[in-house]
């Protein structure tokens, strides 16, 4: 019964469903960055998951849910012609946008004195990651989901890239390279092994 009631709901309200499901994806993604490096003792930053809530919802589940039905109408249907273009734009151009505007907005919330910094910093090593993410993500996106449900499926795997790019903006240069030597860090720590200095 609340299957047909939810898809009945997301087909009437689809700009809300889809905005709010992409911004609590995308602040789950913070909270588990911060559940797997939290130290013992140490406190969740809840602050620093508002900011994330915060530009995920104001921004980025907007951006999504206009830039992903702007695409569908320049470049309709699943043809597979239609389907590369859709993702060649969604890399050029969505894309740099989305990292953008996620450094700055993090960058404002937090009141940083350059709010361009972590761009300048990060931004192209996060594009050059998101390029192994991103297209796989958006191909099947374009190919199987509906049109009405593209954003809300962008954000269930934006939760990954979240916990990624938000590890990145606290602490990595957003490389998958310093997420998974952090990691592998942490897990030898576990072990109680000394980690490599």
């Amino acid at each position: 019964m609340a299957g047909p009631l939810l898809r009945s709901g997301v087909r009437r309200f689809p700009w809300l469903c889809n905005v709010l499901l992409y911004g609590s994806l995308f602040s789950a993604g913070d909270a588990t960055q911060q559940l797997l490096r939290r130290r013992p003792g140490q406190e969740p930053d809840w602050a620093q998951t508002r900011h994330v809530a915060l530009v995920a919802l104001s921004f980025h589940g907007n951006f999504n849910y206009v830039w992903l039905r702007g695409l569908e109408r320049a470049l309709p249907g699943r043809a597979p012609g239609a389907v590369l273009a859709k993702v060649l734009c969604d890399q050029l151009v969505g894309a740099p946008v989305a990292i953008l505007a996620f450094y700055t907005g993090m960058s404002i919330l937090q009141g940083k004195e350059n709010i361009f910094s972590d761009c300048k910093k990060k931004f192209w090593n996060t594009y050059k990651t998101g390029l192994m993410y991103w297209p796989f993500v958006q191909l099947s996106n374009f190919v199987l989901v509906p049109v009405y449900l593209r954003t809300a499926y962008t954000g269930l795997c934006g939760f990954l890239w979240a916990i990624f790019i938000c590890f990145s903006q606290q602490s990595g240069d957003g490389t998958a390279k310093s997420a998974f030597l952090w990691f592998r860090r942490e897990e030898v720590n576990a072990d109680g092994e000394p980690s490599e200095k």
